[in-house]
């Protein structure tokens, strides 16, 4: 601190700086140069081909079914998964009885918290293998067995999870079961997020609301939903990183890894075919340059579209 505030910061932050833009910033410059080549990943021929890659993204049917589908996880993920979070929030929070001791969660709420966040210690391909077997077809999986005793579904003719060809809302059936485990598995960490920014919330704003006749509904939109605008508005740009990207779950789940017959191919799934089945890495790390633009637009639209004055309470 004797030579400067500047020098003695900036001795902290080389090393790591440096480190960051070595193994991230670097692998990022080097995909945009290959995106600009012909090249097969297999190797070293490369030709420069300008935009091409570019270019052939806008006629790629593949490329504009995979977006529909991103565009789907992007609007459903988020909205479900925080949905979902700020409802078991609230009631693990302010959602129970009043008493002597003020407004309380709903009994055993402790436990319940342990439970819901129990999915965010499991890898996301430990879930995926899980669900694997929880979705299989052919009479061994968890739903199917169960469906099969209780006489809903024959044993001959099981309800086949991934490889359902017929689309549910005008969206592949296959994409609805694969948002069911996204959500699954994010809700309990939002809700510990959620939770932690309802704590902070003085409870004599709950209890005067109370007072004057609010009920729990009013309270929910009318106290807490405000004022947990920037944590929601984070969280929200957090899960449509993780709409964007659903690698994990295509892969080991679907057929094919982004079957049945492309029905559920997002942006990841098509990077990894055209590089490492079509050999194609020049085309794929264009796709995946145009991905990294549009994730970082979106982001900033999202949070500078959210942004307001802080709330003091």
């Amino acid at each position: 601190m004797r030579h400067g505030v500047a020098r003695f910061v900036t001795g902290f932050l080389a090393l790591p700086v440096g480190l960051y833009l070595f193994y991230v910033v670097w692998p990022f410059l080097q995909a945009a140069g290959y995106s600009l080549t012909d090249w097969g990943g297999y190797s070293d021929r490369q030709q420069f081909v300008g935009l091409e890659n570019y270019l052939r993204l806008f006629t790629d049917e593949l490329i504009r079914k995979a977006f529909w589908h991103n565009v789907f996880f992007l609007v459903t993920v988020p909205l479900c998964t925080i949905a979902l979070a700020l409802f078991l929030a609230f009631l693990l929070n302010v959602g129970g009885r009043e008493d002597k001791a003020g407004i309380r969660g709903v009994f055993g709420s402790g436990l319940y918290k342990v439970i819901f966040f129990f999915p965010q210690v499991l890898s996301l391909v430990v879930i995926a293998v899980m669900w694997q077997q929880i979705y299989r077809a052919d009479g061994q999986g968890l739903v199917n067995g169960v469906l099969m005793k209780i006489g809903l579904v024959a044993e001959d003719d099981p309800i086949t999870f991934m490889y359902d060809p017929e689309p549910f809302l005008g969206v592949p059936a296959v994409l609805w079961w694969l948002l069911l485990i996204a959500v699954w598995s994010g809700a309990g960490f939002y809700m510990v997020l959620f939770s932690a920014a309802m704590q902070s919330i003085p409870k004599d704003i709950y209890e005067a609301a109370i007072l004057d006749g609010a009920g729990r509904f009013h309270t929910f939109f009318r106290i807490t939903l405000p004022l947990l605008r920037d944590t929601v508005s984070v969280a929200w740009v957090y899960l449509g990183f993780i709409a964007l990207d659903m690698f994990a779950l295509v892969y080991i789940m679907t057929p094919s890894q982004g079957g049945p017959n492309h029905a559920s191919e997002i942006f990841a799934s098509v990077i990894h075919f055209n590089a490492f089945q079509k050999g194609q890495f020049g085309y794929a790390c264009a796709i995946a340059v145009a991905l990294a633009i549009f994730t970082i637009l979106l982001a900033a639209f999202q949070l500078k579209i959210t942004r307001r004055e802080r709330i003091e309470y």
